[in-house]
């Protein structure tokens, strides 16, 4: 039977891979992204929350079979000039968005729509996280986003650009919304509600935000150090898309609170048989 599924980030990489993939088997797909969407709205920022959710829940009737929030940014890739600016005459800065898109607009995104998805007769949420969660965090960039303070946050996220350690923003964000998962998965509103929730955490996947990664001889390196993959190397978005599939589909009754690493074998190659 046909479904309805919610998909961010569905203009490029794994979300734009999953669309098709829904949308081959029959469900309908509501699309959302900075443009090239069904629903173009700018998750960085409330207003853009706002609309994303106001304007999924018109197009889909106020039900909703599946949510997967896919829609993220890396503080190591550095977007266009030409970025699409939804809500604002001007974005937040890089460093700001991934703390914004990453953790506070996928939060938002899954809170805005979960009572949607409990009016459906078997809802699934999914989203997308990293492997990049099980690498060293900001603690103070962690607490706050779990305390749910976005402008904390981001005071801390400037103080950890500040000293130079810009480069575990993006774990940090990552670490968070696993972290928000697992401690949202199990309560009445989803698990009672009879909503799934889990993620998957990549690897490298070949994506355009990871393509300058394989185009810098040094980056590439450290990317091949910090995420060794010694199954079959780097992952194309369908694999990704495949998985995100399966977990928002009917078949997946009893799971919930997952975080599946989808990445080669970095996960265990980097913390070992005793983490599990």
């Amino acid at each position: 039977m046909a479904r309805t599924i919610a998909v961010s980030g569905s203009a490029s990489g794994i979300g734009e891979s999953l669309a098709g993939l829904l949308r081959d088997q029959g469900d309908t797909v509501i699309g959302v992204d900075l443009k090239d969407a069904e629903v173009c709205a700018d998750l960085a920022g409330p207003e853009g929350r706002a609309r994303a959710v106001a304007e999924v829940l018109d197009r889909c009737g106020g039900t909703l079979d599946g949510v997967v929030a896919c829609a993220g940014v890396s503080t190591v890739l550095q977007p266009p000039p030409t970025a699409v600016q939804s809500t604002s005459s001007a974005r937040p800065t890089f460093t700001d968005l991934t703390v914004k898109v990453n953790f506070f607009g996928a939060v938002a995104l899954l809170d805005g729509l979960r009572p949607a998805l409990a009016r459906a007769g078997r809802p699934r949420a999914a989203v997308v996280g990293s492997i990049s969660a099980t690498q060293p965090v900001d603690d103070a960039v962690l607490r706050a986003c779990l305390d749910g303070d976005e402008p904390a946050a981001l005071e801390a996220a400037a103080r950890v650009v500040e000293a130079g350690a810009g480069n575990k923003l993006y774990p940090s964000s990552k670490s968070a919304l696993a972290q928000w998962l697992r401690r949202a998965c199990v309560t009445p509103d989803w698990a009672g509600a009879g909503i799934p929730l889990n993620a998957i955490a990549p690897g490298v996947v070949r994506t355009p935000m990871s393509a300058p990664l394989f185009e810098d001889e040094r980056m590439f390196k450290a990317m091949n150090d910090a995420v060794p993959m010694p199954l079959n190397g780097y992952a194309d978005a369908e694999v990704i898309a495949e998985a995100l599939r399966w977990l928002i589909s009917p078949a997946n009754s009893h799971m919930t609170g997952q975080i599946i690493y989808i990445d080669g074998g970095a996960e265990p190659t980097l913390r070992g048989p005793g983490a599990f």
